[in-house]
């Protein structure tokens, strides 16, 4: 999948910008605050149908306005086009156009465009709770298994109405608590194969490019962690629900699923350096990005990488430059206050590029044919 161009009005602190882009290698130069991520997350919230940096969509109109505006012009492998259009206005609900024809449901059109953000956020995969390890991989699932969509969110209201339930001050209907638990049960399953089956792949491919980007030097390993492995999920949940009751909410399910991560057998979030930290990251990302290009609609995602050089060493900003300018990558979007690192990545690469400038939400462009 390529992004020809894309027409921006109102999000973020970009007023307008109107970009023809290259079909390999865009790079985005300008100090910090610029809006060179609010770039990315235009293209981001086109595919996924939100931000990547906010979960409130009111956040991504321009101050002082009222609504804003996103149109983008994909063309497939095959040369067909697609044309994406996201309109917001305060208040109101964000509408998804397809070919000027209105979606009826936004998870409709997850998957379309596939893509993979690397960004300075992702450290909260590390740092941060088992949440954010789970929308890790339910992003990436939700891509290219609608069933998967379809199953986390049913799952989802199950967990909510048991949870309301077991709060009640009085002994909650046992009739629709058994409903509700078969629900979690029934979706939760779904989940669990679907996350596992991703784990278990993406596994081998992570550890190869860590090993490519590290020069060999370390071990990383990902383990996926359910209350499903202990048999019948509903089962779990039942076996729990006398507890759960005096804490008033679920502690067992796919909610509580979790994804281990290991650096030379030891959790990374414990081991890992500055440098080693940020390489695990990319490295998951890039593996991520593999991943999505050989299943779903086996199209190669965008792939956009915001501001990864900082805190590695030369010689792994070397190997991450190599792996990301080779055929192996698709259309590619990168932002850097470093202009040396992006001519690096032009210097190894002889694809076609353009280089925008991006000043106080203005952004001018200039390129190689």
């Amino acid at each position: 999948m390529i992004l020809q161009q894309l027409s921006i009005l109102n999000y973020k602190n970009i007023a307008q910008a109107e970009l023809q882009l290259s079909p390999k290698i865009n790079c985005f130069i300008g100090d910090n605050g610029e809006g060179k991520t609010n770039l990315l997350d235009a293209i981001y919230f086109l595919s996924l149908c939100r931000s990547a940096t906010t979960s409130m969509d009111a956040a991504c109109i321009r101050h002082e306005t009222e609504m804003t505006l996103l149109q983008g012009l994909f063309e497939r492998e095959d040369g067909s086009r697609e044309e994406i259009a996201l309109g917001m206005r305060r208040g109101q609900k964000k509408q998804l156009k397809r070919n000027h024809k209105a979606y009826k449901r936004l998870a409709e059109h997850i998957g379309l465009i596939p893509l993979v953000m690397v960004s300075p956020l992702d450290g909260a995969l590390i740092d941060g709770g088992s949440d954010e390890r789970r929308r890790f991989m339910d992003i990436v699932i939700s891509q290219y298994d609608r069933r998967y969509i379809d199953s986390l969110t049913a799952y989802n209201k199950a967990l909510q109405q048991r949870n309301a339930m077991l709060k009640q001050e009085t002994e909650p209907d046992a009739v629709m608590m058994d409903l509700w638990e078969e629900e979690m049960a029934r979706h939760g399953e779904v989940l669990f194969a679907a996350r596992e089956a991703y784990v278990h792949e993406l596994t081998p491919m992570f550890a190869e490019i860590y090993g490519t980007i590290s020069g060999g030097r370390e071990r990383v390993a990902l383990e996926y962690v359910s209350h499903c492995q202990r048999g019948p999920l509903l089962e779990v949940i039942r076996q729990g629900r006398q507890r759960d009751m005096i804490m008033g909410y679920s502690l067992h399910g796919a909610h509580r699923d979790e994804l281990t991560m290991t650096l030379d057998g030891y959790p990374i979030k414990r081991e890992g350096s500055q440098g080693q930290n940020k390489t695990y990251l990319i490295a998951l990302k890039l593996a991520q990005f593999d991943f999505l290009h050989r299943t779903g609609s086996r199209t190669a995602p965008l792939l956009l990488l915001d501001d990864i050089f900082d805190k590695l060493d030369a010689r792994r900003v070397e190997q991450i430059v190599h792996l990301v300018a080779s055929d192996r990558f698709g259309q590619i979007f990168v932002t850097d206050t470093n202009r040396d690192h992006l001519d690096q990545i032009l210097a190894t690469s002889d694809a076609d590029y353009k280089l925008f400038h991006v000043t106080g939400g203005d952004v001018h462009g200039q390129g190689r044919s």
